[in-house]
C-alpha cells in the first residue's frame, strides 16, 4: 500500500487497514505457540465476556455466525481449551468455559499482547495515549448511534 498521508476522506479507511496489519503482527507472534485467528480470538473473547457465556453471544462477539463459531469450538475442545456444557435453564443453548489449558493459554496471549502494545506505543507519551484512547471511545459511540438511527 502506497503511504499516503492520513486525512479525513481515508482516516476510516486507514484505521481497518491499521486494524488488519495489528492482527496479521499478533498472528505471527502466536504461531510459534501453535495458536492462529482461528483460536486466539474465541479465548480472548471468552475470557473478556466469562465463563459460562452461551455460544451465540461468543459468537456475537467475534463478529462471526454460529456455523463457524461451532467449527472453532469444536478445534478448542479437541485442544482441551474450551468446554462446553447444557445450559441448566435452557437445554437448547450451549454455555462455554474455559479449562485450566486455556486460562493458561489465555495468560500467554495477554502477555504477547501486552509486550507488543508496549513495543508499538513506546513512541507516544501517556498523555497522547490517553488522548487516542478518548478519540477511539468517542469514535465507537458514534459509529454505535449511527447503528442505532440506521435501524430506526
Amino acid at each position: 500500500m502506497t503511504t499516503q498521508p492520513i486525512t479525513r476522506d481515508n482516516l476510516l479507511f486507514r484505521l481497518a487497514y491499521f486494524t488488519r496489519r495489528w492482527r496479521q503482527l499478533l498472528d505471527a507472534e502466536f504461531q510459534s505457540s501453535g495458536l492462529t485467528e482461528a483460536t486466539w480470538r474465541p479465548l480472548m473473547h471468552l475470557y473478556r465476556l466469562g465463563d459460562g457465556v452461551r455460544q451465540k453471544d461468543l459468537a456475537a462477539s467475534i463478529g462471526i455466525e454460529g456455523p463457524s463459531l461451532v467449527r472453532l469450538l469444536d478445534t478448542l475442545i479437541a485442544k482441551g481449551l474450551i468446554e462446553r456444557r447444557e445450559d441448566a435453564s435452557d437445554r437448547r443453548a450451549k454455555l462455554l468455559f474455559l479449562t485450566a489449558d486455556g486460562r493458561a493459554a489465555v495468560a500467554r496471549i495477554k502477555e504477547t499482547v501486552t509486550s507488543l502494545e508496549e513495543r508499538l506505543l513506546a513512541p507516544f507519551t501517556h498523555r497522547e495515549v490517553d488522548d487516542m484512547v478518548a478519540l477511539v471511545t468517542r469514535l465507537d459511540a458514534s459509529l454505535n448511534g449511527v447503528r442505532q438511527r440506521g435501524r430506526a
